[in-house]
């Protein structure tokens, strides 16, 4: 034996001797000689020596383990430590005393929604803690908060050391490869902090425990041979048994270096830090209670105990802020982060209800706990005094202990797992329960048991109900576990929620629901008789936005721009996401605050684009009222869109705008200022793209129709602020689609702008038709059509003319292989815009089917024949007095003219020469216009037409001045 193992702290082979002795001898027979072997086993015992021997008592535990909460309840009530050490991060001590508002399982959460010092795709960080009522680590909470005189102190790193070392962030997977269920999902994505993680990192070892073991996973084997025998031992059986378990893990840990670090990193922390407090406060270590996992409590770091080296040097915190709170949690949660099996923490919440029954314990609860179970008698316990004697050896060499067959308990559980089946639509009988009952005890047997534990009963219940389908939506193996004691699932009480929690707590309150009850509630609000509900709706609307789908769900009522409901029905499961609502106490104190913190990261982010920008605008007008927020987003709306190279989120864009017009428009005396400048800036901005998307391939026909919607929909606008319509008509000149699709949007923009008459888009549809070699392609032509309603929904009649155009004159050899393609492109490429199309055609086609047959399409209606008649020689303005002499006979004699009618040969007089021809009228207007100077003596070259203007001067003024003034 060498040196090293024969002196242990100075006492020569320990106290431990006869086991070294005994495990020396095993190893050299087994091996044959000194090698590996005999080093692990030995160093196990210098491990379990080590740790016993330290002034500063060391409680190893296990996570969520009853045997460890059974023993820590009975240790504390014997030894009452006045300074109780806890392996749990240091910052999360002030969030302890809040658990006594709270009903537990729940979770002590570290929330950073932004980081400063860590990546920035690491965000958010969010570290937990779970806490249960068969833990060690609440029972020494639990002692330390409501005992008086006893300090509680949390020795492991900060939430900010966890990402600071391991910056891998892997979690285990659950062992069930099925969708977690939401029970699973209430730690989200959090970092996982537990006590004591007693499983093999050595994958062959735990292989070999299981095989041999005859158990299907980790939990069942852990039950089975350390939960089971340590129920019932003292208290330094227990911590030597555990101690030897945790230097067997550490020593047959595979080299994974880095979390090999991490973890002796935690145990020089640890050590640091108590080393620090017992020197600050003076307290004696014989006084201090140490609760640590069993794998840190075999620790060979030079830093450990109380006498160690303090060569450690703790790392300062980054400048991340952390926030705390306390979080629902659930045995499924559980299990899920901590890769336990599923039901196993279940059957541990069991098995620690009948331990306190049998060891007749009292533990430790918070006062005022809710959920808490009912106090046990206590059992009288005599304190422990020197060191403690080898309680190992004894421990191993002892057979296991099989316990006697409770037959009581065994029948019971068969009764209730068939009553349970039953409920659940299985054809389950009495002879079912006995089935279970005699297949239990059968398992136990051919795993070596005396007993069936709740794992081989389950394995029992699902091989005797289970048949080859599930009825319900339970198995029997769900059933089991909740039959064990069920899902247990935790609550925040009111006084624990952070102030955003409380607030929307409080502003509900006039609905008069429990809301942090689990499950769907239906709140009612008629707004009209209870104008107060208005505020509730609010809150209801600004819940939806922020939390997951299902927390708020509205039934009936809408909210949309300017358009508020006077009744709403909601669906509530505020109590199901409590989790996600006290993260939003993380982000601010009210939930207007956390909304516009939201929108602006969402608008600001560097992968916005003018389409989320504008969401954000339009949620700010929604749900805060607009003003400053929604002008300040709109405006960097206006800076996103020059930026944007493509054409992706022109349809989005086209929406949002169009929405915000209209609800300015109504709501508003005058535009706001960035909506004039982005319908400007949108304008040139889709003019200048739009000859390059008509030719790019990945911009849609959708897309296309977007943009020429904006350009045709937003002239007006546009035009009034400045902008010019040559650029539009110039951008659609440029443009040269060569994809059908977009090559019948172009025809309809050159029909909205004139370039392009009806007649003639008519006709190329028919030439379209007519060419072979084109008809396969004519569905795409139909969705640019039917994409070009968008910017021109005048064109419908055009559309349903040319679809009707196509089923009445492709003979069925190619209509029918045709058919399904325009139906497909139609569908996937036009879906939103064919209602339009639909209502036209209902408009044009007879609304019965008797009147189809004699129907005859508006395009094919003949048109009306046009009488050309005969020019006649008189001039165009006289026409009718030849045609109707009678009317001018009589007119002519009212007036007392008796000229009669002139000769068919005589010369038509015209324009000024009538004023020489009749001089009695020049003379009548003449003087009724004051001109007395007469006729004037025409000059010799005043001939013709004009010859009486000439001589007539001021009254062929008198008469322009009359004419232009009429």
């Amino acid at each position: 034996m060498s040196a090293e193992h024969a002196v242990v702290h100075g006492t020569p082979e320990g106290a431990f001797g006869a086991l070294r002795g005994q495990l020396q001898q095993a190893a050299a027979e087994f091996a044959g000689g000194p090698d590996a072997l005999e080093g692990i086993l030995l160093g196990m015992v210098d491990d379990v020596d080590r740790a016993v021997r330290e002034p500063l008592e060391i409680f190893p535990v296990c996570h969520h383990s009853p045997a460890s909460a059974l023993a820590m309840a009975r240790r504390l009530r014997e030894k009452q430590p006045k300074v109780v050490y806890l392996e749990l991060c240091e910052d999360m001590a002030p969030l302890l005393t809040e658990l006594r508002n709270c009903r537990l399982p729940v979770a002590v959460q570290a929330f950073a929604g932004r980081t400063d010092g860590f990546p920035a795709e690491w965000a958010p960080l969010s570290v937990v803690a779970p806490v249960t009522e068969a833990s060690a680590e609440y029972q020494a909470i639990a002692y330390a908060l409501d005992t008086p005189g006893v300090e509680l102190v949390l020795v492991d790193r900060s939430a900010d050391h966890v990402y600071q070392w391991d910056t891998s962030r892997t979690t285990r997977e659950p062992d069930s490869e099925d969708e977690a269920p939401e029970e699973a999902q209430l730690h989200g994505e959090a970092v996982g902090v537990e006590i004591g993680d007693l499983r093999p990192r050595f994958a062959e070892l735990e292989e070999h425990l299981l095989r041999h073991g005859r158990v299907r996973h980790w939990s069942e084997w852990w039950h089975q041979y350390v939960e089971v025998p340590l129920a019932g031992s003292d208290h330094d059986t227990y911590r030597q048994a555990m101690f030897l378990i945790g230097s067997l893990f550490r020593r047959l840990a595979p080299g994974d270096e880095g979390r090999v670090r991490v973890d002796e990193d935690r145990e020089r922390y640890m050590w640091t830090r108590m080393r620090e407090h017992l020197a600050a406060s003076g307290a004696d270590p014989a006084d201090c209670l140490y609760v640590c996992g069993a794998f840190h409590a075999a620790s060979r770091v030079a830093e450990f105990g109380v006498e160690g080296a303090d060569t450690f040097t703790i790392s300062p915190r980054t400048a991340t802020t952390w926030q705390y709170g306390l979080i629902p949690s659930s045995n499924a949660a559980i299990e899920a982060q901590f890769g336990l099996a599923a039901g196993s923490v279940s059957i541990a919440a069991t098995e620690w209800a009948k331990g306190l029954k049998r060891s007749r314990v009292r533990p430790y609860r918070l006062a005022g706990q809710k959920g808490a179970l009912k106090k046990s008698a206590a059992k009288a316990v005599t304190p422990s005094t020197g060191p403690a004697p080898d309680r190992l050896t004894g421990f191993l060499q002892r057979p296991p202990a099989l316990d006697t067959l409770d037959e009581a308990e065994l029948l019971g559980w068969s009764v209730d797992i068939v009553r349970a089946a039953r409920r659940n639509g299985y054809l389950a009988s009495t002879a079912d329960a006995i089935a279970v009952f005699e297949t239990s005890i059968l398992l136990a047997g051919m795993r070596d048991r005396a007993k069936p534990t709740p794992y081989d009963f389950q394995d029992a219940a699902v091989t005797c109900i289970e048949k080859d389908a599930v009825p319900g939506r339970r198995d029997v193996r769900r059933l089991v576990e909740i039959m064990m004691g069920g899902d247990r699932i935790g609550q925040v009480g009111y006084d624990a929620l952070p102030p955003l929690a409380r607030d929307v707590h409080d502003r509900l309150a006039p609905l008069g629901l429990k809301l942090q009850q689990r499950g769907v509630q239906r709140a009612l609000l008629d707004i009209v008789s209870q104008p107060g509900l208005a505020a509730c709706s609010d809150v209801l609307w600004m819940l939806r936005r922020l939390l997951p789908q299902g927390a708020a769900r509205p039934i009936m009522g809408e909210r949309k721009l300017g358009e508020r409901s006077l009744q709403e029905s909601w669906d509530l499961a505020i109590g199901t996401h409590q989790r996600a609502l006290i993260e939003l106490g993380y982000e601010g104190v009210s939930l207007e605050q956390v909304l516009e913190q939201r929108l602006r990261r969402e608008a600001y982010a560097p992968q916005a684009t003018a389409a989320a920008v504008l969401a954000a605008v339009e949620d700010a007008t929604l749900y805060l009222g607009g003003g400053r927020l929604a002008d300040e987003l709109g405006t960097h709306a206006l800076k996103v869109l020059a930026t944007e190279r493509t054409v992706d989120g022109a349809p989005e864009v086209l929406r949002r705008v169009r929405r915000l017009l209209s609800y300015y428009r109504t709501h508003a005396p005058v535009l706001p200022p960035w909506i004039e400048s982005f319908t400007k800036a949108g304008y040139a901005h889709y003019c200048t793209l739009l000859p390059t998307a008509f030719r790019d391939e990945d911009a849609t026909a959708g897309q296309v129709a977007a943009m020429l919607g904006f350009l045709f929909g937003m002239e007006s606008l546009a035009l009034s602020l400045g902008c010019d319509r040559a650029q539009l008509e110039l951008a659609v000149a440029q443009s040269h689609p060569e994809d059908p699709a977009k090559t019948a949007l172009l025809w309809a923009a050159q029909v909205q702008l004139g370039t392009l008459s009806r007649a003639e888009l008519r006709a190329r549809c028919v030439e379209l038709l007519d060419n072979p070699l084109v008809v396969s392609a004519y569905p795409r032509y139909l969705s640019g059509f039917v994409h070009a309603l968008e910017p021109v929904p005048g064109l419908a009649d055009v559309v349903v003319e040319a679809v009707s155009n196509a089923f009445g004159r492709l003979p069925d050899t190619v209509l029918l292989p045709w058919l399904p393609l325009l139906i497909t492109t139609l569908r996937a490429q036009a879906g939103d815009l064919a209602p339009l199309l639909i209502r036209e055609a209902a408009r044009i086609f007879p609304a019965r089917l008797a009147a189809l047959d004699a129907w005859t399409p508006p395009w094919r209606a003949e048109t009306r024949a046009v009488v050309h008649r005969p020019e006649p020689r008189a001039p165009r303005g006289a026409a009718l007095l030849p045609a109707h002499p009678a009317t001018c006979d009589a007119l002519a004699e009212l007036l007392g003219c008796g000229e009669g009618w002139a000769a068919p040969d005589a010369p038509v007089v015209r324009g000024v020469a009538l004023l020489a021809a009749h001089p009695a009228s020049c003379d009548a207007v003449a003087e009724l216009l004051g001109c007395d100077d007469g006729w004037a003596s025409a000059p010799p070259e005043a001939t013709g037409p004009t010859a009486p203007a000439a001589r007539h001067p001021a009254t062929a003024a008198a008469w322009e001045s009359l004419l232009a003034h009429t």
